[in-house]
């Protein structure tokens, strides 16, 4: 029998919901589990010496895609002061496997900080990356609920600028996503959800998505550890800090002037055994068989 008793007054209803108990996470990392990384081997990973192997600065309103292998480093920074980030991963070798940030939230929390992984689409069910670094993790909570490096909201988009503000506009963060894969083979419908960096945001006491400005500064950065070849884009969004937020050509003035490049480098170790000697490697797809209950979908097969 169920433990929700049944009721039928409003009133009724609303006590009930105030006396319902705190419900623990629903993920919780246990001991051996794929969201608890080996955090001794991943700290010493970031902190060993290592070697430069691609360098480049995102202007404002722009987007690029590169590659990182298995086991690199990806190091974004924002090196003029406070610049949000939209950030798309794919499996290098299958644009099909890609970051679902959705997923992600429910696994570790909605924004997400050191040792948090990224993980992929079903079927493959995967860490893309695992966070290693990042110089905001003093953040915490701010005074409105407001947290950083955001998964409950997307990037911004043409299509919704233009319902609500009515005007045409080609550099949102999924156009300039959508143009930075194309070299790469891939086009708009692999634009995907996007991980915010930088980005502070929450939900009001009315369950409303709101952003606050970004609290980095120039130098602030985040690293991730590659845990697939991957393909990764980025987008130096257009709202820029996020201090000037909104939609129409008033506040397109203003937001302008609060935005910033962002920089990519990525690492390989220097001592490429070093992996290794922490037991790291590629992580498996899920070994889920994939049936769905359906065993013999053709039917029974004979002789």
């Amino acid at each position: 029998m169920s433990n929700v008793q049944a009721v039928t007054s409003l009133e009724d209803r609303k006590k009930a919901r105030d006396n319902i108990p705190k419900a623990p996470p629903a993920y919780l990392p246990t001991a051996g589990s794929p969201l608890a990384v080996d955090k001794e081997a991943y700290a010493a990973m970031q902190k060993a010496p290592r070697v430069l192997i691609e360098e480049f600065t995102l202007p404002i309103r722009s987007g690029r895609a590169w590659e990182a292998p298995a086991g690199s480093i990806v190091k974004i920074s924002t090196p003029d002061g406070p610049q949000v980030g939209d950030l798309n991963i794919w499996n290098r070798h299958n644009p099909r496997e890609r970051f679902w940030a959705s997923r992600t939230k429910q696994l570790h929390a909605s924004h997400v900080s050191t040792f948090d992984r990224l993980w992929s689409v079903l079927p493959y069910m995967r860490p893309l990356a695992t966070i290693i670094h990042d110089s905001l993790d003093w953040y915490g909570v701010d005074p409105h609920g407001g947290r950083v490096h955001d998964l409950l909201g997307t990037r911004c988009d043409p299509y919704i600028n233009t319902v609500l503000a009515g005007e045409q506009y080609d550099f949102h963060c999924h156009s300039n996503l959508t143009r930075a894969v194309k070299r790469f083979g891939l086009n708009e419908s692999d634009v995907h959800d996007v991980i915010n960096i930088f980005q502070v945001t929450g939900l009001d006491e009315q369950g409303r998505y709101f952003m606050n400005p970004s609290p980095a500064q120039a130098g602030d950065n985040i690293e991730f550890l590659a845990e697939q070849d991957l393909l990764m884009a980025l987008s130096t969004c257009p709202g820029g800090d996020l201090s000037a937020w909104g939609f129409g050509a008033d506040n397109e003035k203003e937001m302008i002037k609060c935005c910033r490049p962002l920089k990519v480098q990525v690492y390989q170790l220097e001592d490429k055994e070093l992996l290794q000697k922490y037991g790291w490697k590629p992580a498996e797809v899920s070994k889920y068989s994939g049936l769905h209950g359906v065993a013999s979908p053709e039917g029974e097969k004979l002789g």
